[in-house]
C-alpha cells in the first residue's frame, strides 16, 4: 500500500484515496477478487489502475466499446503510464506492435474487448505474459435483464478456469440486487469481496416533467442554464435523434446526431468531436455514451421514456463527473408510455423476461409520478435509504400539487368500458369531450351516457390523466391494435368507488437557480479561469487528445483560486501529478504569471460596465 499511495500522488496527482478505493486497492493488491459498486465518477477506475501498477505483470482490462479504450489509454499515456488497447479499429501492424509490447512485458495495462479476450489465440498468448489482473469494467453488461446486456460477458468466467491465480475485479456503476446476485453468479465471483458505495450524486439535479411541447420547453431550460455547455440529449428513435439535432443546429448550438444507423466513421467523428470539443451537444439514442469519461458534461436530458431506472441512472450518470453542479432533465408524454409498453409485448423475450421488463418500466414510471423526493425514490430502487429529502430534485424544490381524481378516473375508465374497448386515447378524449365528430357520429358513441362528461376539461389535461391512468395500471394499450386501451383488473374497485385516487397536477415548468460550473469563482478568478481552459483547448488540439485528458476544469480552477507561482505550489494542485508537472508546468504557470495583471484589468473593466 505505501508503493499505491505513492503512484496516487506522484502518477496521479492526488493526496488520497476516496470511498472504499483504498480498502479495493489493498484488496486486489492482495491476490484477491473483488466486486465493485461505485456512481459515475467516483474513480472506479483507480481502483484496478493502481494494483495494475503495483503488482507484476501486466493488467488486462475487458471493456465494452472501442471509444471508452481509446478515451482511457489517451489519460493514462498522458500520465506517463505504458497503456495500449487492441480493437477493430487498428490495422494489422498496429496490433502486431501491441501484441509485441505484450509478449516482451512492455505494457502496464491493457484494454481489450470481450469478444477478442475470449478467442483461443488471445487466451493463449495471455496464458504465456505475466499477469498482474483482470479488470471487468461495466460489468453490469452479465445481466439479460439489463440494458446494456452483452453475451460475450456471461462467458468471462473461463478467466477463473484458465487464470485462477489471477485476481480478478468487476466494476459497474449500476446494479440492483438481482444484477448483483447474477454478477457474482455469471462471473464466478462467490468468493469475491464486495465493495457497494453510496449511488448517490448529490450534484446532479433532477427534474422530470411531463406534458406537451417538449422540445421548446428543452430548449428554454437549455438557454436558461446550459447555454455554452457540453450535454446530451436521448430519444428513443432514430429519426427523432436527427430532426431534434437539427433542430438545434439551426438555434446556433453544435449539435451531433449518435445513432447505430449512422455509418461507422460518423459515428466515430461525432464522438471524437464530443470529447474534445468545448460546448458540444449529442443528439443521441442509447447506443452512445456508455463508459463515456468525459468529465464535464453539464447535463443529460431525456426527450422520452427511458426503459428502466438501470438506464435511467446511467444515462444521466453522464453528467457532472467532475462534481461540479449538473442537470438531470426530462420530457417524458402519454405515448412513451404506449410506446415501450408495445416494444415490451412485441420482443422476442419469454414471457419471464417481459415480466421483469415491465416490473422495470413500472418503476421508471413511479419515479415519474413521484410526489417527494425523487432521488429518495432512485436511492430506494438500489437499496440504499436516504433519510432526509436531498433538496435537489424538482419535487423538493418546487413539490407538486395532488388532487382527488377519482371522479375524473372513473369517467375515464366508464368511457373507455362503453365504448366497447376498441379506440385509442385520442378518441377516447373526443368522446368525453363531446367533440362533433363524423367519426363519433357514425359509431353511434354521441349517444353514450359518458358523452359530453368531460367537457370540463382540455383534450391536454385528458391526456395527462390518461398518462397517470396508464402508468399506474388501470389502463393497458393493446400493442397489436395500434394503442387500443383496455382496463385491467385494478380499475375495477375504482369504478366501483371503493378506492380514493389521488392525482398529480401538470407542473408549469418554474424556473429554477441556474448551475454553472465556474460560479464559485470570483469575476477575476473566472477570467483566469477561462484563459487556462483556452490554452488547454490549443495543448489540447496540438496533442490530439480531448481536454480534460491534460487537466479537468477542476482542477483548473482551483488553479485560478490560488494562483500558484512555481512548480512547488503548482504540484499542490489536485490533478497534477510528476508527468503532467514537467509537460505542462510551465506553460501554465505562464498563463497564471504573465498574464495576471492583464486579467486583472480585464476583470475589473468587465465589473464597472456591469
Amino acid at each position: 500500500m505505501q508503493r499505491a499511495y505513492h503512484i496516487l500522488n506522484h502518477t496521479f496527482g492526488y493526496d488520497e484515496f476516496r470511498h472504499y478505493q483504498a480498502d479495493i486497492v489493498e484488496t486486489v493488491i492482495g491476490g484477491r477478487d473483488a466486486l465493485v459498486l461505485m456512481p459515475t465518477g467516483g474513480g472506479k477506475s483507480l481502483c484496478y489502475q493502481i494494483p495494475a501498477l503495483v503488482r507484476d505483470g501486466v493488467g488486462i482490462v475487458v471493456s465494452p466499446l472501442i471509444a471508452l479504450m481509446q478515451d482511457q489509454v489517451d489519460a493514462l499515456q498522458q500520465l506517463g503510464i505504458r497503456a495500449a488497447f487492441l480493437n477493430s479499429s487498428m490495422n494489422g501492424q498496429q496490433q502486431q506492435a501491441v501484441l509485441h509490447m505484450l509478449s516482451v512485458g512492455e505494457l502496464d495495462l491493457l484494454y481489450v474487448a470481450p469478444e477478442r479476450l475470449l478467442t483461443e489465440q488471445m487466451l493463449s498468448l495471455l496464458s504465456q505474459a505475466p499477469l498482474a489482473l483482470f479488470a471487468i469494467d461495466e460489468a453490469h453488461c452479465v445481466s439479460q435483464w439489463g440494458h446494456d446486456f452483452r453475451r460475450e460477458y456471461q462467458q468471462l468466467s473461463v478467466l477463473q478456469q484458465r487464470f485462477p491465480g489471477v485476481p480478478r475485479i468487476a466494476l459497474t456503476a449500476t446494479a440492483d440486487v438481482r444484477t448483483r446476485q447474477e454478477i457474482i453468479a455469471q462471473l464466478d465471483l462467490g468468493d469475491a469481496a464486495v465493495f457497494i458505495n453510496s449511488f448517490d450524486r448529490p450534484n446532479i439535479r433532477y427534474t422530470i416533467s411531463e406534458g406537451q411541447n417538449s422540445r421548446d420547453r428543452l430548449w428554454q431550460f437549455i438557454e436558461r442554464e446550459h447555454s455554452d455547455d457540453a450535454g446530451i440529449i436521448y430519444c428513443l428513435s432514430r429519426k427523432k435523434v436527427e430532426s431534434t439535432a437539427e433542430w438545434l443546429a439551426a438555434k446556433g448550438r453544435t449539435a451531433l446526431p449518435y445513432h447505430a444507423g449512422l455509418p461507422d466513421e460518423v459515428r466515430r467523428d461525432h464522438q471524437q468531436r464530443f470529447l474534445r470539443e468545448e460546448g458540444v451537444i449529442v443528439v443521441a439514442t442509447i447506443a452512445f455514451g456508455m463508459g463515456i469519461d468525459k468529465p464535464d458534461v453539464r447535463f443529460v436530458a431525456h426527450l422520452n421514456l427511458p426503459k428502466s431506472l438501470e438506464a435511467y441512472y446511467q444515462e444521466t450518470g453522464r453528467a457532472g463527473r467532475d462534481g461540479q453542479p449538473a442537470d438531470a432533465w426530462m420530457a417524458y408524454g402519454l405515448q412513451d408510455v404506449i410506446t415501450l409498453r408495445q416494444m415490451l409485448q412485441g420482443s422476442d423475450g419469454d414471457e419471464q423476461f417481459k415480466r421483469i421488463a415491465n416490473a422495470k418500466l413500472d418503476a421508471m414510471l413511479g419515479l415519474c409520478e413521484q410526489v417527494s423526493c425523487r432521488r429518495q425514490a432512485l436511492l430506494a430502487y438500489f437499496d440504499e435509504q436516504q433519510e432526509m429529502p436531498c433538496g435537489n430534485c424538482d419535487t423538493c424544490l418546487d413539490p407538486p400539487e395532488t388532487w382527488d381524481g377519482t371522479e375524473a378516473a372513473q369517467k375515464v375508465l366508464s368511457c373507455v368500458y362503453r365504448s366497447g374497448q376498441r379506440f385509442g386515447v385520442n378518441y377516447v378524449i373526443d368522446i368525453l369531450t363531446g367533440k362533433d365528430d363524423a367519426r363519433i357520429q357514425g359509431n353511434g358513441h354521441h349517444q353514450l351516457s359518458t358523452f359530453g362528461i368531460g367537457a370540463d376539461k382540455t383534450a391536454v389535461e385528458w391526456r395527462g390523466i390518461f398518462r397517470q391512468l396508464i402508468a399506474q395500471g388501470f389502463l393497458t394499450a393493446d400493442i397489436e391494435s395500434y394503442g387500443v386501451l383496455y382496463l385491467t383488473e385494478k380499475a375495477r374497485p375504482l369504478l366501483r368507488g371503493e378506492v380514493q385516487l389521488a392525482l398529480r397536477h401538470q407542473r408549469k415548468g418554474k424556473q429554477t437557480k441556474k448551475t454553472k460550473v465556474a460560479s464559485s469563482l470570483t469575476a477575476i478568478e473566472t477570467v483566469l479561469f477561462n484563459a487556462l481552459r483556452e490554452h488547454r483547448l490549443t495543448l489540447a488540439r496540438e496533442r490530439g487528445v480531448p481536454p480534460y485528458v491534460i487537466f479537468h476544469d477542476s482542477t483548473l480552477q482551483e488553479m485560478a483560486q490560488r494562483r500558484p507561482v512555481c512548480s512547488d505550489d503548482l504540484r499542490t494542485i489536485s490533478g497534477i501529478g510528476d508527468k503532467k508537472l514537467n509537460e505542462y508546468g510551465a506553460s501554465f504557470l505562464a498563463v497564471i504569471n504573465n498574464g495576471s495583471e492583464n486579467q486583472d484589468e480585464r476583470a475589473i473593466s468587465q465589473l464597472q460596465t456591469r
